[in-house]
């Protein structure tokens, strides 16, 4: 709590820096956050950097000063007087009840504010101003763009330096630069924004992770499918994303048959393909699979590189199964997860349970005695996988509770990794019938949503800052890059590049002239998980100088051993290459 104090009051004293030194600049709002502080301000024209250094030296200014952090009162007739030029401010008032209305005031400044502040300004021992960004008043896209400024603050510069430190560290994770250096996707403005393009070792990378997913499925009794990206109007009205998730949507396109929709999601069309025949209770349970690309109207202000996206390729399937099979199928699915995870060696990770909110009557299907039996179905469940996990209202698909898996990038961020849906809504939509075993027709299907690997774009993202960038061998586009020191070496280096390729192993040879150092420095940088290097030696011997990127160095290994070694651990998916 204390923490939350010092970052907002140093919010605070971030918008008294910039009414000091832009005093035409309109306040919006300024909270804590996990990692620091923001606020909004409009201004017609962005933050500069040289604004920011100039803000933080101004900042310290108002800290050394020592002002006290008064709280003051206000009716609101005299508060819509102190903010009579702040028009964004007097939006805020008009939210708040007549006993919630208060203002603090260090020095000159006051701000519309419930606080809870810290006692004064020399309380905030470290602050930083991280960067800018836009952001829409109040996250509607129909509001005026503001101009956020991002910052943290400290109780002790030791506290700053370390988290400093921290994001110095993560930044050299970041899969935006890691991913443009590798060559595994690009953005144009001439496509679009959040509209990622995979260009070739990209593609390397999102198949190995497809046919990783394909494999899983098959093994557990998966039946791929592939449907079109667009649908009719009808369709999301039937399957409730008209209205409710409208906002998400792409705007409809009008042709001469009706009006069209990019797809949003897969499911609708899963649960048509499931009811264009009665099926048997023999069927069920059904797994439909599909690496299905749906579109999301997101703003874009709030697109990053591939974690925020328009364009997504999720890892989906839905299970059609009876009220009896749910908790086996769902701890079958809880079980596949776990086996990814292990895979990619993720650790940090936690299990939420996802609920409605009553209140919320346009978010969600308004169907109390559903919600209540689904959300008691995963609770149970979560409870006999003996799995510990929090409950979180109002976090819920508008058809249905589920079970998400919250994972902590190396960022400190907090992503949405997997998920799991239980819709209740569905059967009765698109009347989702099965004979049973006493030949009647059944209507009482229930339907399993899961993504356990996100969408490729998420996932990549987070497993390129996961990895650094360091993709184990059998993820790697690259696996394997051969160095020649001389061009008596080139045909040697090629004898054993046909014989990697000959077992699918990913190579590439460098002859060219340069010098060892630069070509290995040169391979380092595209993360290549293993450098061959081939001189002299290794000609009259036949033999092979292996480097990690560890840095471990090996000499003489026999080609045969080598080719042996690399396809057992390509074939076990290890995490690591020893030699």
């Amino acid at each position: 709590m204390e923490l939350e104090k010092i970052r907002h009051s140093a919010s605070h004293v971030l918008a008294a820096a910039v009414k000091e030194l832009f005093p035409d600049v309109k306040l919006g709002m300024g909270p804590a956050i996990e990692e620091g502080f923001y606020y909004d301000f409009y201004k017609k024209e962005p933050f500069t950097p040289e604004d920011l250094k100039k803000l933080e030296e101004k900042m310290k200014e108002i800290i050394k000063k020592d002002f006290k952090f008064k709280k003051i009162k206000a009716a609101r007739k005299e508060a819509e007087k102190i903010l009579k030029s702040e028009p964004f401010k007097l939006e805020i008032l008009k939210d708040l009840k007549d006993d919630e209305i208060t203002f603090y005031q260090d020095g000159d400044f006051i701000d519309l504010c419930k606080g809870p502040h810290v006692n004064s300004t020399k309380d905030i021992k470290a602050i930083k101003l991280l960067r800018t960004s836009g952001a829409y008043w109040k996250g509607d896209s129909k509001n005026k763009q503001m101009q956020r400024i991002y910052g943290t603050a400290f109780g002790s510069e030791k506290e700053l330096q370390d988290y400093l430190k921290l994001l110095e560290e993560a930044e050299k994770r970041d899969h935006k630069i890691i991913g443009k250096r590798m060559g595994l996707f690009m953005l144009s403005e001439l496509v679009g924004k959040g509209l990622p393009i995979w260009l070739p070792k990209g593609e390397i990378l999102k198949k190995e992770i497809e046919n990783f997913a394909v494999e899983m499925e098959n093994k557990n009794g998966y039946t791929r499918v592939s449907t079109p990206h667009i649908a009719k109007e009808e369709l999301f009205i039937k399957s409730g994303h008209l209205p409710h998730y409208k906002e998400s949507m792409y705007p409809k396109m009008t042709i001469d048959d009706g009006n069209y929709y990019l797809k949003a999601m897969n499911c609708p069309i899963h649960h048509l393909i499931f009811g264009h025949e009665l099926r048997s209770y023999k069927e069920l349970p059904l797994r439909l699979a599909e690496y299905g690309t749906v579109y999301r109207n997101e703003l874009s202000g709030t697109l990053s590189g591939l974690l925020r996206v328009r364009m997504l390729t999720q890892n989906d399937a839905h299970i059609y199964c009876t009220k009896e099979q749910i908790g086996k199928e769902i701890e079958s699915v809880l079980k596949m997860i776990q086996e990814y995870y292990k895979i990619f060696g993720f650790k940090d990770y936690y299990y939420r349970l996802s609920l409605w909110n009553p209140k919320n009557k346009e978010k969600y299907i308004n169907e109390p005695k559903n919600w209540e039996y689904t959300e008691n179905v995963l609770r149970e469940i979560l409870k006999k996988t003996k799995i510990k996990f929090v409950e979180a209202e109002d976090e819920a698909s508008f058809y249905g509770p589920k079970i998400d898996i919250q994972f902590k990038t190396v960022f400190g961020r907090e992503e949405t990794l997997s998920t799991i849906q239980l819709d209740f809504a569905a059967k009765e939509r698109f009347d989702l019938r099965y004979v049973d075993k006493d030949g009647k027709v059944n209507n009482e299907v229930f339907v399993i949503h899961r993504t356990p690997l996100s969408t490729h774009e998420r996932f990549i993202a987070i497993l390129t800052e996961h990895y650094a960038g360091k993709f184990p061998l059998w993820l790697s586009p690259v696996q394997i890059k051969l160095l020649t020191i001389t061009d008596r070496n080139i045909k040697f280096a090629n004898e054993v590049k046909k014989l990697l390729e000959e077992k699918n192993i990913r190579c590439e040879l460098n002859d060219e002239k340069a010098t060892m150092g630069k070509k290995v420095r040169d391979a380092e940088l595209e993360h290549v998980p293993i450098i061959v290097t081939i001189g002299d030696k290794e000609v009259e011997k036949r033999t092979l100088a292996i480097r990690t990127l560890d840095g471990k160095v090996k000499f003489g290994i026999k080609v045969e051993d080598f080719l042996d070694n690399i396809i057992k651990c390509i074939s076990n998916r290890e995490q690591k290459y020893e030699i």
